[in-house]
């Protein structure tokens, strides 16, 4: 599938689908919460422990003074740095709900809800918290995880569009896994070439892709790189419920036309994501893909 294809593709399901537009660019994240809750979002609560343990294979280059700098994860289509929460710091994406949810946040003003989440995720940060670079198009949404600590850098920019800035391509440089949760559909290899073309040595690129679409675009511009595209099959992961009938149809015919079977998932009332990642063959043989989906924390 051509880059134009993939991306008629996801305005034909973007179209089938309920847009949840006016959550992802807020001053703060409490409506994205709300209403995707109410759906039972769930793709970073099962990307939280697949990328922890992604990053304990993956380690600092050295200094040249015998230091370590800390690994780093270029998160795109960050959002409100929700990745970013979940792997560096002792939270579920329960305990999020339950926290954007509460009445007493609420009742508190954007100002306030940050001073406030600035000293939550202070409290409760790993000793093994890695450096989040934030990528995504909501301007609003990443200087919100700026402000309370989620991002070490952030950047609102659409590499779909343009090219990214000198200070992007900077910041992103030493960056050992790049991760996607949600939006691969409306992305291209575009978005990637550049931090390949950059990175100061093979990255990996792990993304929970809907099984509506098609990632194949995107694996073979990862290949161009030298990276190897594995797809975690049979297993599936729930993304979140159908708003509607209609958004049932489009999935199931969808996944029936991509040849995957909706039987207990699409059927059953969830989207669901396939999760594919790319890296250099010989990491591929060193790290399976299936013991990094089975190991136990």
């Amino acid at each position: 599938m051509s880059e134009t294809e993939n991306s008629e593709s996801a305005e034909a399901g973007d179209q089938a689908m309920t847009r949840f537009d006016d959550i992802y660019d807020r001053p703060d994240p409490r409506a994205f919460f709300r209403a995707l809750g109410s759906f039972e979002y769930q793709t970073p609560h099962h990307a939280q422990r697949i990328f922890r343990r992604m990053l304990a294979t993956r380690t600092g280059n050295g200094n040249g003074d015998g230091t370590r700098e800390p690994v780093t994860v270029l998160d795109i289509c960050c959002s409100y740095g929700i990745n970013a929460a979940l792997l560096n710091h002792d939270v579920t994406l329960a305990d999020l709900y339950d926290r954007y949810g509460s009445a007493h946040i609420a009742a508190l003003d954007t100002a306030e809800l940050i001073e406030a989440d600035r000293a939550y995720y202070a409290a409760r940060r790993r000793p093994d918290a890695v450096r989040v670079v934030g990528l995504d198009v909501a301007a609003n949404a990443v200087s919100y995880a700026r402000a309370v600590g989620l991002l070490d850098e952030g950047f609102a920019e659409n590499l779909e569009s343009a090219p990214p800035s000198s200070a992007l391509l900077e910041a992103a440089r030493p960056t050992r896994l790049i991760t996607v949760t949600g939006g691969a559909s409306f992305l291209s290899p575009r978005s990637f070439r550049p931090f390949l073309a950059e990175a100061r040595e093979p990255a990996w690129v792990a993304a929970f892709v809907l099984r509506t679409g098609s990632y194949q675009a995107i694996a073979d511009g990862l290949s161009a790189h030298g990276l190897v595209t594995e797809k975690a099959a049979p297993q599936t992961f729930p993304q979140r419920r159908f708003t509607s009938e209609r958004e049932q149809r489009y999935a199931v015919e969808a996944v029936t036309a991509a040849a995957e079977d909706p039987r207990g998932k699409e059927s059953a009332g969830y989207f669901h994501t396939a999760l594919h990642l790319s890296r250099p063959p010989r990491d591929a043989a060193a790290f399976p893909l299936t013991g990094l989906l089975s190991a136990q924390d």
